[in-house]
């Protein structure tokens, strides 16, 4: 207790209002983004309607090469995130046994207020935090997709005898175990992008907060005002109209 008591006294409210901000923006987005309904819905929202249509066509697919090839896609992109947020923690850690340095090399830029030995490696641990976090959600994103993959074998092939409702419902587990392993590499994903908006608290709270509100911004547009967006909802009005 005695530890968090000096930890937190040497930041300034300043810092401190800034640190929560930040959460509270990484919070709030995440929340927003999954449960947003109507004209709201997100990109991420409307693309897991995609990876159902997906698994429906699949099931009309004697051969699954197509399929195994798309959820392999997948996963090595997944594979590569991870081991990138692997890299970006070492550069963290190392960055952690040069404090003297770079405290010196800010101290003669006049970067921001004053900072400590004990701040700096406080805000070094919260970048290593972060990253930690990306590396756990994409190595689970990355098992999810190896689930997703047999899951794809287990669909009974067209013509096997199976009936229509029970490649339906494999078909349904499938599309909702690869949802599961999408919806966890968004998140390490975003967690990339909020790292980036951690950077500006090494120079003072005032830049964390407005990088933490140009991440945000640029997240929001792209998941709510982007032209993919657009023309995905779109095609959907057009499937609707159609369907009628």
């Amino acid at each position: 207790m005695t530890d968090l008591k000096t930890a937190a006294a040497a930041f300034s409210p300043l810092d401190l209002g800034a640190l929560l901000f930040f959460v509270a923006a990484w919070t709030g987005y995440a929340l927003s983004v999954g449960r947003l309904r109507g004209r709201m819905v997100s990109l991420s929202q409307i693309m897991n309607r995609q990876r159902e249509i997906w698994a429906r066509q699949m099931i009309q697919r004697d051969n699954r090469v197509v399929d195994t090839t798309i959820n392999a896609s997948l996963q090595n992109g997944t594979a590569f995130f991870a081991s990138t947020s692997l890299i970006a923690l070492g550069g963290v850690l190392t960055l952690s046994r040069s404090s003297d340095d770079v405290l010196s090399l800010f101290g003669a830029l006049a970067l921001g207020g004053a900072a400590t030995r004990l701040t700096w490696e406080i805000k070094v641990a919260g970048l290593a935090v972060v990253f930690v976090y990306a590396f756990f959600k994409f190595t689970w994103a990355y098992r999810l997709f190896n689930y997703g993959s047999i899951l794809i074998g287990a669909v009974p092939p067209k013509g096997s005898g199976a009936d229509e409702a029970a490649m339906l419902r494999a078909a349904r587990r499938a599309a909702a175990m690869n949802i599961a392993a999408g919806q966890q590499f968004a998140r390490g994903q975003r967690a990339f992008l909020f790292a980036l908006a951690y950077l500006g608290w090494f120079v003072s709270p005032y830049l964390l907060m407005l990088t933490t509100t140009a991440a945000v911004l640029v997240m929001w547009r792209r998941q709510f005002a982007s032209e993919i967006r657009s023309a995905l909802l779109e095609e959907d009005e057009v499937l609707k109209e159609s369907a009628r």
